[in-house]
């Protein structure tokens, strides 16, 4: 930069000095221009220098300082009115933009940190080697050991190997140095520094499954002694009764009739206590399913052609065939079809079955059982088992229903249609090996 402004004011310093030289001026005053001319180059020379090499220092400075990470320093004297004011100002802007993305990064980061710190479930981060490369508070619980110990080691020394293969997510059964029992496993991958990590989640499933088997059996047992009591208190008066009635001296002319009617009443009474039981059996050993083709047209027909009370209007859908057990999707289906009469002869509605297929997200046969009867009071009861709201109910098939849909892959929902009175059943299967 210095030689180039030498080099600039070199022509006319010349030109000066040798007219200065070859007029007719005394020497004093030929010496006394030449040094005017030779400091005035001279210094121009040196404030030019000076005006662009220090903004150019102060921009290398600033982006040492922000390549080490250092947003705080600011250039001085930055303006607008000329091209490395405006550098300036425009480091100066970046600086303060890295500074406020850094403070955002770390408080996202701490804030990431306290999240994991308090979460209740496991977390994990292994390389492409499966070394472990981050472990939360709990992850050092479940291991027994602390983050500097786990760090960098490989999975399987940690007991982790097989939570790496397999899909996920999956519920497995396994045995930690810190603790035992089920867990729901869950993995994804993400990129740091452009290589390949895995993202290992555990979260123990012993607490939850124990409180919600405490519900269930509290569910259960209140439906249990509901309908026991309500089989056990009539015979237990009648019995009573009939117990005084032989005891009473002279007899009545009628207690034969009286003892007939009351041993009748106690034997219906065990019967019914006897098909509750019954149904209890069938609810809890519901078999495997065995998969075989089923077509869905054939199908939806011959149970719609089972009802004899009211005609149901079937809407036929696309020809599909799926992988299911067809007796158990014959009786999941009647119990849906029955249901639906049930509540349509209330009001002397109709009642539609028709189908089609979704993704949910993979592809899904969706059959939609409609009914225009008098719609749902409540839905928080209805697939409880043995809870029924029919006189003669069992309250089992819609829990039966729900249970033959899950063990399919799929699932059973109620509600009630917004377009017009009445219930909608939607059952969802999967497509397995399916020909459109």
């Amino acid at each position: 930069m210095l030689l180039f402004a030498v080099l600039a004011g070199l022509p006319g310093a010349l030109v000066a000095l040798v007219l200065l030289w070859t007029g007719e001026f005394t020497p004093k005053l030929q010496w006394t221009l030449t040094l005017l001319i030779v400091v005035g180059w001279w210094a121009f020379t040196a404030a030019l220098q000076q005006r662009v090499v220090h903004p150019l220092r102060t921009v290398s400075n600033m982006l040492a300082a922000l390549r080490e990470e250092d947003f705080s320093l600011r250039a001085r004297g930055a303006r607008t009115d000329d091209a490395l004011g405006e550098v300036l100002l425009e480091v100066n802007e970046l600086g303060q933009m890295l500074r406020e993305q850094r403070l955002g990064a770390l408080e996202a980061t701490a804030l990431l940190r306290k999240v994991m710190a308090e979460i209740d479930v496991a977390v994990f981060a292994f390389d492409a080697e499966q070394k472990l490369r981050l472990v939360n508070q709990r992850g050092e619980r479940l291991l027994a050991q602390p983050a500097k110990r786990l760090l960098a080691r490989q999975a399987a020394e940690l007991g982790l190997a097989e939570c790496l293969v397999n899909d996920t997510p999956r519920i497995v059964e396994s045995t930690f140095p810190g603790g035992a029992g089920r867990w729901e496993m869950r993995r994804s991958t993400f990129r740091e520094r452009g290589l390949p990590h895995q993202l290992l989640v555990l979260s123990d499933l012993t607490r939850t499954l124990r409180e919600e088997e405490r519900q269930a059996w509290r569910r259960l047992i209140q439906v249990l002694r509901h309908e026991i009591n309500n089989s056990l208190a009539p015979i237990d008066s009648l019995a009573g009764s009939l117990a005084n009635l032989l005891r009473r001296d002279p007899q009545p002319g009628d207690w034969k009739t009286d003892m007939g009617e009351g041993l009748a009443v106690i034997r219906e009474r065990s019967k019914a206590l006897n098909r509750f039981m019954t149904a209890y059996t069938r609810l809890t050993r519901l078999p495997e399913p065995q998969l075989g083709p089923v077509d869905v047209d054939a199908w939806v027909r011959r149970v719609a052609g089972l009802e004899i009370r009211r005609q149901v209007t079937v809407v036929s859908g696309p020809e599909l065939t799926i992988q299911a057990d067809g007796d158990q999707m014959d009786q999941l289906l009647i119990n849906l079809v029955r249901n639906a009469v049930d509540a349509a002869l209330e009001t002397g509605g109709d009642v539609r079955i028709h189908w089609g297929t979704v993704d949910d997200p993979s592809p899904c046969l969706e059959v939609r059982v409609e009914d225009e009867g008098p719609g749902l009071s409540s839905t928080e009861n209805l697939f409880v088992p043995f809870f029924t709201t029919k006189p003669d109910g069992a309250g089992i098939g819609l829990a039966l229903s729900r249970q033959i849909a899950e063990a399919h892959g799929g699932g059973l929902t109620l509600e009630n249609r917004r377009d017009k009175p009445g219930c909608r059943a939607c059952l969802r299967l999967p497509v397995r090996e399916a020909s459109c």
